[in-house]
């Protein structure tokens, strides 16, 4: 049996106490360095008055870390399996609340207290949908420090002209300011990913982008490598009248949608009156 330090779960040791085998379709990649809980902890500036939104609390590793420092947790778990390690970690801890079931089908407005900081191990593949989520539903959240894939990361805070820079990239710097990022080893996690990781702090420096901007965004990065005149045009936009916006914001006409930066976008939205489609980014 792996011992644990005062003050430590033991991810290891839960593990192998309650018999628990990660489940990779579920993106599960449990954290064994419990520093990192810490550095993420001080990314987030987590404090005694914070309610904290935990998604994916798999054994309680950091949910217990969360516990033991914020005033309340909302710890999101979709795995019926941790629910004996869970209660383990996080026992005699009131102020944490387990909510059971998919992350992207909670109603996060409802949670009670309001969160007022997100601090995660994500699954990879809803890393980016639950930045966004958060970002825009949960006007309350001032600061973010999550555990992700280092292509995720680098896509989140691209920067207009890369390869990664995207719809994802406009709406969260149009929110949001990097506070630190931290690369990750992959031995740090079992199973080992296949992928490198990164730990990526942010903060919240104006409120999310309205829903007509956030549309945009998506209809213009929907067909890369045209300009951005033909991707609104294909979506419906008056063609001059796009160009008409992109003089008066003193972009070239030819400018395609990964050229224009994250400011320049909601300017777009107002100038051609664009309708919103849906609310997910």
């Amino acid at each position: 049996m792996v011992s644990t330090p005062p003050g430590r779960v033991g991810t290891q040791r839960l593990m192998e106490r309650h018999g628990i085998r990660p489940d990779t379709d579920l993106g599960q990649h449990f954290l064994l360095d419990e520093n990192l809980v810490d550095v993420a902890m001080r990314m987030a500036a987590v404090g005694p008055a914070d309610v904290v939104l935990e998604v994916g609390a798999g054994l309680g590793t950091l949910t217990a870390a969360l516990g033991r420092t914020a005033r309340a947790v909302h710890a999101l778990e979709v795995d019926p399996r941790m629910e004996a390690p869970l209660a383990e970690a996080v026992a005699g801890m009131g102020g944490v609340h387990v909510h059971w079931g998919d992350c992207m089908k909670v109603d996060l407005e409802a949670l009670d207290p309001a969160p007022t900081k997100v601090v995660s191990n994500l699954p990879y593949h809803v890393a980016t949908p639950v930045l966004v989520e958060t970002i825009c539903r949960l006007p309350t959240v001032t600061d973010w420090a999550l555990m992700t894939q280092r292509e995720v990361a680098d896509r989140w805070l691209a920067g207009p002209g890369s390869r990664l820079y995207g719809a994802p990239s406009v709406v969260i710097q149009l929110a949001c300011a990097a506070t630190g990022r931290r690369a990750v080893s992959r031995e740090v996690f079992s199973p080992r990913p296949r992928v490198d990781s990164a730990l990526v702090g942010l903060h919240r420096v104006a409120p999310a982008p309205d829903a007509r901007t956030r549309s945009l965004v998506r209809a213009a990065f929907a067909v890369r490598r045209k300009t951005l005149v033909n991707a609104l045009g294909q979506a419906g936009a008056d063609r001059a009248a796009v160009r008409s916006a992109l003089a008066d914001a003193g972009l070239d006409e030819a400018a395609r949608p990964e050229q224009v930066p994250p400011a320049d976008y909601p300017r777009l939205a107002r100038a051609l009156g664009w309708a919103p489609t849906g609310d997910r980014s």
